[in-house]
């Protein structure tokens, strides 16, 4: 079976699987739920920074991005938008699959990103630089970027920021945050896992935000299913050694499937191709992480569907005092296929799932009370 990108859209009467593509008319890309409210490179090389660096003296890198794959071009009108973030733009996780939305998004005439900022003072200096160069929406794509945005949006009051994974605007006139329900596709997934195998190994970064949703979200959904589960959170986001040796053990121990998330992945994912096991990746589609059909499916942000909405706001003139979120019933989570024969039952699996998840039939996330 070709390699197809299915989303899943809940509006449909016979909740099909939806082949997705950004267009020009804005209007194709589904509102994301919203209320009112007061990560290196696909390679095998770790980085060397620690997780508790402190900041460079040289600002990081910034890459425009000019190209775009869902639209001809940007719009003669409209906002100027930077976006920093922890890791490689091309790191097939988290930093690329906001990458990988703006190229989608309408009413916008420029987009700039500084990728690489895992030291969160240097990601300061660059969404301060940002908001003084006249950018009109300054994001900060990592929870670890909240409290700098809380404490530099008060000094551009005529900037809009936003911050995610994240619902907390500190009661700030100019901050928006934006969230993903990563459990969902991770409770869809978990389930898929569990018909294909029967020992799950899952490599966890540092047990917060979407990381620990999606943890949480595979592993009721493989047990379900009847699977044995183990979680090992490395307590890191961008060790890839470490997350190789935790995959290692896994297999080591009988795990026939694997998963994980952050940027750290790629060595987990390369343990999952030496081994031929198979992976289950999110954030974005990490079949090009992986050769030989090992990366079964993903799960795909499309932060495009929060963005979207938070550009027509800020368009309206509002700066912000808002979060949004993507999940399956609104589009903003989708599942994508590896390079491999995707059997029938898997597709209805995963359609008959999801479909229990956005009813509230099933329990996808843990009750920390």
């Amino acid at each position: 079976m070709k390699k197809s990108m299915l989303y899943l859209v809940a509006l449909l009467a016979a909740f099909g699987l939806v082949a997705a593509a950004c267009g020009d008319d804005s209007s194709s890309t589904p509102d994301a739920t919203t209320t009112t409210t007061a990560a290196p490179a696909p390679t095998t090389e770790a980085p060397q920074e620690d997780d508790t660096a402190m900041g460079s003296e040289e600002m990081p890198e910034t890459v425009v991005l000019a190209e775009r794959d869902c639209d001809e071009g940007r719009d003669t009108e409209g906002i100027r938008v930077a976006i920093v973030a922890p890791s490689a733009e091309n790191d097939l996780a988290f930093t690329q699959s906001i990458v990988d939305a703006v190229d989608c998004l309408t009413g916008v005439t420029e987009v700039a990103i500084t990728p690489g900022t895992f030291i969160v003072e240097d990601a300061g200096v660059a969404l301060r630089q940002y908001a003084e160069d006249g950018f009109d929406l300054v994001i900060g794509h990592g929870s670890q970027y909240g409290g700098l945005v809380q404490e530099i949006a008060p000094d551009f009051p005529d900037t809009a920021f936003a911050w995610g994974t994240a619902v907390n605007t500190f009661g700030l006139p100019n901050v928006s945050a934006y969230t993903v329900a990563s459990d969902q596709g991770g409770y869809v997934l978990g389930a898929v896992a569990a018909s294909l195998g029967t020992n799950v190994g899952i490599v966890g970064p540092i047990e917060v935000g979407d990381a620990k949703l999606y943890v949480d979200g595979f592993r009721l959904g493989a047990e379900a299913g009847g699977a044995e589960v183990n979680v090992v959170y490395i307590e890191s986001f961008a060790d890839v050694q470490l997350a190789s040796e935790t995959a290692t053990g896994f297999v080591n121990n009988g795990a026939d499937i694997l998963t994980g998330t952050a940027q750290m992945t790629v060595g987990a994912i390369s343990v999952a191709e030496n081994e031929g096991v198979l992976w289950f990746g999110t954030q974005s589609d990490q079949t090009e992480a992986a050769a030989n059909g090992v990366v079964a499916a993903s799960q795909v942000y499309r932060w495009e569907v929060a963005l979207q909405q938070l550009i027509n706001d800020l368009s309206n003139g509002v700066l912000g005092g808002q979060s949004y979120e993507i999940n399956l019933e609104n589009g903003g989570l989708g599942i994508e296929y590896g390079n491999w024969d995707v059997p029938d039952n898997v597709i209805q699996l995963v359609n008959t799932t999801a479909q229990s998840v956005i009813a509230g039939n099933v329990v996808t996330r843990v009750d920390e009370s």
